[in-house]
């Protein structure tokens, strides 16, 4: 199972990874740390990330970024109107309200939604995961701003389905930030809270989250945003300026030229950077447009003056996340500051003085919320275990459910009405239990609150309810099961029908009270959200109010049923038994991909996918064809000079000149097969010469170990040693009789072999030497490796044999010196020669293992 998080920003992404030894960001093919989120459509493939920015300058027109904008937006949308006039791409209206991306591929234009390019960039995110692993990605966790709403938080899931992801979680980035910096601390109070202020100003948006810690846990307080205020703003602030500056010197309107807009923006990029590092920075740009070098200047005073209305709007989230929080300034601890933007010095003297202290820097700024993303994924997982960290999520909006009363109501029949489910601040996960009042197939509205912050349609989805069965009980009751999920998705998960009906049962005082609690307990419970607050509301026309007044958070009244079973002995009692019965929920999510389309978009993947592929292999195969050329044509005129003749020199020289024009002409745009059989006609006239020249080098050594095999064998064949004895004369002959052969050959084919001419066919191969080797040890290993046969068994000696020139001394009591055997016996003792006991006894059965080894 993977382990995997992902930041995928507005300009760059972050890729980490959970190991056995802590989290790591993982580096791309060009060992960077950062993946820019650029997607540039060619007339061939696609070049993602890395490639894409590589692409972007030549090709702006089809290089598509800013994805994190775009996404799950609607084109009306005044922000998003304001963003697509600094974009060099073409984006329309689709005919859903919905933006559409035009971009040239393969040789014509093409449409594409910002969730399919946002598929492609988590392709290249997952592509770089594996890589990194070795192994198949999956399971992840992808963080994703405060501020998304719900059409913005489906759009992710499906473009990580599109690139064949499975996220346990998208988290916020805040929160993600929070977890990595909470977990590692071993200093947090267990009673009293730390509240820590998280300022998180990257390049396109601005989000504050102010959290509280307590050993092993933390908990959200308060979440606020601001959508346009990040690195970019105050980018296009110098992009503005120095445009209407070089307009005026140099006649030139940058704003006519996507690729010098380019250029400009990158270098007003680079300029903000120095600023925030010296005081004063210029601004060079040779051949900006109209063949024209441009030369500016600023200083850091000048820079905050035309960036003070953006400055302004800083304050307004920290003061409404202190608000939300219920927190005064001194009650926060600590501040970080994270984000791209954050090292701007006049935001961070801003934040310095609302806050009263210096913010602080004990995080990347650039990699927190990846790692955290790994992290919580690490949390979920199961293949780690992680430190006990509870992570106690808000969600920001609030979110009530509206429906249309009844009809027949005299008052306010078929008026909207609305109820509250999920307030601002309400836990992630969360299930509430909503009861209704209805008889018939109705519709349920899930919408927010409040879109004062969120500049989007109110309405989110509509359920239909029904159709219901046969009633039987006057007074049905529908419960529905609405669900905030750990994404941060409201949907209504399921719908209950509850009616009670009397019968005429046998019980016991056991089964009554059995009963009565199946009864009262009709709280769904949600096992699959732990930690879910699971809550009943009470939902019902204007006409049921009177008939309601016996249930209280739709758990219906059993009266005093329960006191009439309190009996040991069995009654025939009446009993109220609830039936349950389902009613289908059908599910319509405003702007949502629908099923077909994400399957649709899934395939369109793999087939540029695979396109991507093909293309990539068939520029390996062009580059091996090219590298062939230079590497043969050196080397003829090197190391193989002496083993060609001339004329085929000559001619495979010309064949490879005439290979090389090709490929930068005719063959400049080809197909893979194409190159593939081209190489392999360089191939066959090349590959003789490269065998003389690797026989030639291989030869002396192979022929050494053939000719120290057939010396090792003889050698043996003839020694005398004792541990040939046993082998027959006439196996040993045949030995000699072989090494005798196998020499001889080798003799004349080195003879042979030696008359020839290094240009010409060699007639002593190496493959063939090695074969004659293997072919002479097959035929006299298993002879002079033979084992000797086993000799017999022979009794036990009662003693070592005496030393020549002494005299034996018989055994007894009176035998001086006796030293007893292993087993304690006297009668085995063994005298010594010198008629002193030796310090320890000898057994027969060593002696014997002495004497066989020697004899071996």
């Amino acid at each position: 199972m993977s382990v995997v998080g992902f930041d995928f920003g507005n300009e760059s992404c972050i890729v980490a990874v959970a190991r056995q030894r802590g989290i790591d960001v993982v580096l791309n093919d060009e060992s960077k740390r950062e993946t820019p989120a650029i997607v540039c459509f060619g007339e061939k493939q696609r070049f993602i990330g890395t490639a894409g920015a590589a692409s972007s300058m030549m090709n702006p027109k089809n290089s598509i970024s800013q994805i994190k904008r775009l996404i799950g937006r609607q084109f009306s949308d005044p922000e998003l109107q304001r963003d697509i006039k600094s974009l060099p791409f073409n984006v329309t209206e689709g005919p859903d309200g919905y933006p559409l991306i035009h971009a040239r591929y393969l040789g014509e234009m093409r449409t594409f939604t910002p969730t399919q390019v946002l598929g492609m960039v988590f392709s290249n995110l997952k592509s770089i995961a594996e890589q990194n692993l070795k192994a198949a990605v999956v399971d992840c966790c992808i963080g994703i701003p405060v501020y998304f709403t719900e059409l913005q938080r489906r759009a992710v899931l499906d473009a990580a389905t599109i690139a064949g992801l499975h996220p346990l979680r998208l988290i916020h980035e805040t929160t993600a930030t929070a977890l990595a910096y909470g977990i590692y601390k071993t200093d947090l109070p267990e009673n009293d809270q730390l509240n820590v202020a998280f300022v998180d100003i990257g390049h396109a948006s601005m989000q504050v989250c102010i959290a509280g810690f307590k050993k092993g846990q933390l908990k959200i307080l308060a979440h606020s945003f601001h959508r346009s205020l990040g690195g970019r703003d105050f980018d296009e602030v110098l992009f503005h300026h120095f445009s209407a500056k070089f307009k005026e010197e140099y006649k030139i309107d940058v704003s006519q030229n996507a690729r010098a807009c380019l250029r400009l923006r990158a270098a007003c990029e680079k300029l903000k950077k120095v600023l925030s590092a010296n005081p004063e920075a210029p601004l060079n740009i040779e051949c900006l447009m109209d063949e024209k070098d441009v030369r500016g200047f600023i200083k850091r005073e000048e820079f905050e003056q035309i960036s003070a209305p953006i400055l302004q709007c800083v304050k307004a989230p920290l003061e409404k996340a202190l608000a939300d929080a219920g927190l005064a300034v001194g009650d926060v601890h600590m501040v970080e500051v994270i984000g791209s933007a954050s090292r701007i010095p006049s935001i961070l003297k801003i934040l310095t003085e609302f806050f009263g202290k210096e913010p602080r820097r004990t995080m990347n700024a650039s990699e927190c919320v990846g790692r955290g993303c790994a992290l919580q994924c690490a949390i979920l997982s199961p293949t780690f275990k992680v430190r006990e960290f509870q992570v106690n999520e808000s969600f920001p909006f609030p979110i009530s459910l509206s429906w249309k009363g009844s009809v027949p109501d005299a008052q306010n029949g078929g008026a909207e009405q609305e109820q509250l489910v999920f307030p601002k601040g309400n836990p992630i996960p969360s299930v509430k239990a909503v009861t209704f009042h209805k008889t018939s197939t109705f519709s349920v509205d899930v919408q927010y609150s409040d879109v004062s912050d969120l500049q989007a349609p109110a309405k989110i989805s509509t359920y239909t309810i029904g159709p219901f069965p046969t009633l039987r009980s006057e007074k049905p009751k529908l419960k529905v099961k609405v669900r905030l999920n750990l994404h941060g998705i409201v949907s209504v998960d399921s719908a209950t029908l509850l009616e009670e009906e009397e019968v005429e049962v046998l019980v016991s005082k056991e089964l009554a009270k059995e009963d009565a609690k199946m009864e009262t307990d009709e709280k769904p419970n949600d096992t699959s959200a732990p930690g879910a607050n699971e809550t009943d509301v009470n939902m019902q026309d204007a006409k049921g109010t009177a008939e309601a007044a016996g249930v209280e958070n739709g758990v219906p009244q059993s009266g005093d049923k329960p006191v009439q079973m309190e009996t040991d002995t069995k009654v025939e009692a009446p009993k109220k038994k609830v039936k349950k019965t389902n009613v289908p929920v059908a599910e319509l999510v405003y702007g949502a991909m629908l099923s077909g389309d994400l399957q649709k978009a899934v395939e369109k993947e793999f087939e540029m996918a695979l396109q991507d592929r093909v293309m990539e292999e068939t520029k390996d195969k062009k580059n091996a064809v090219e590298a062939y050329v230079y590497d043969m044509r050196n080397k003829l005129c090197d190391k193989y000079h002496d083993f060609v003749t001339a004329s085929d020199k000559e001619e495979l020289m010309a064949k490879l000149q005439e290979t090389e024009d090709w490929l930068y002409e005719d063959g400049e745009d080809e197909t893979k097969g194409v190159y593939i059989a081209k190489l392999e006609e360089l191939k066959k006239q090349g590959d003789p010469i490269e065998e003389r020249y690797k026989e030639y080098s291989e030869r002396g050594t192979i022929i050494d170990q053939l000719a120290y095999c057939i010396n090792s064998y003889r050698e043996a064949a003839m020694s005398n040693d004792t541990k040939f004895d046993h082998i027959e004369l006439a196996e040993k002959q045949k030995v000699l009789n072989e090494c005798v052969e196998a020499e001889a050959w080798l003799r004349e084919k080195k003879q042979q072999q030696d008359q020839l001419p290094k240009y010409a066919t060699p007639v002593l191969l190496s493959a063939d030497v090695r074969k004659k080797a293997e072919a002479l040890d097959r035929f006299c290993r298993p002879i002079m490796m033979k084992p000797k046969p086993a000799k017999p068994a022979t009794p036990e000696a009662p003693a070592t044999p005496p030393h020549p020139g002494s005299e034996a001394q018989p055994q007894g009591a009176n035998s001086p010196k006796a030293s007893p055997n292993r087993n304690g016996d006297p009668s085995e003792n063994v005298p010594a020669g010198s008629g002193e006991a030796p310090p320890a006894s000898v057994e027969p059965m060593e002696t014997d293992k002495a004497e066989t080894t020697s004899a071996a």
